[in-house]
């Protein structure tokens, strides 16, 4: 049974940081590239975030560009989103997800493995 269980959410103020971590169980992490989503309430869930299945590759969203950064560490099934210079605006759960295939991910369209979200609430 696969498993992504995100953790690190909570309540900061803005301009501070936070890092998500994502731990995956019961899959060939290093098969699957990896991606960050988010959800605002009364918003549609939008792309934050992926990584390639090495590593080598990354894109962010132009709204996090320059403050968030995505990483993986394929020896301990776990991705991470390190938060900075974090604002109002980056409120929501943020979810993470795993697709053998990445343009999916970027796309998020049918998408293999999702987390349960954790929530991040930016206070002004």
């Amino acid at each position: 049974q696969v498993q992504l269980v995100e953790s690190g959410g909570g309540l900061v103020q803005a301009g501070g940081s936070l890092r998500l971590s994502c731990a995956a169980s019961g899959l060939t992490f290093s098969l699957y590239a990896m991606g960050w989503f988010r959800q605002a309430p009364g918003k549609e869930r939008e792309f934050v975030a992926y990584i390639s299945w090495s590593g080598g590759g990354t894109y962010h969203a132009d709204s996090v560009k320059g403050r968030f950064t995505v990483s993986r560490d394929n020896a301990k099934n776990t991705v991470y989103l390190q938060m900075t210079s974090l604002k109002p605006e980056d409120t929501a759960v943020y979810y993470c997800a795993a697709d053998l295939q990445w343009r999916e991910l970027v796309v998020g369209r049918n998408i293999d493995y999702w987390g349960q979200g954790t929530q991040v609430t930016v206070s002004s």
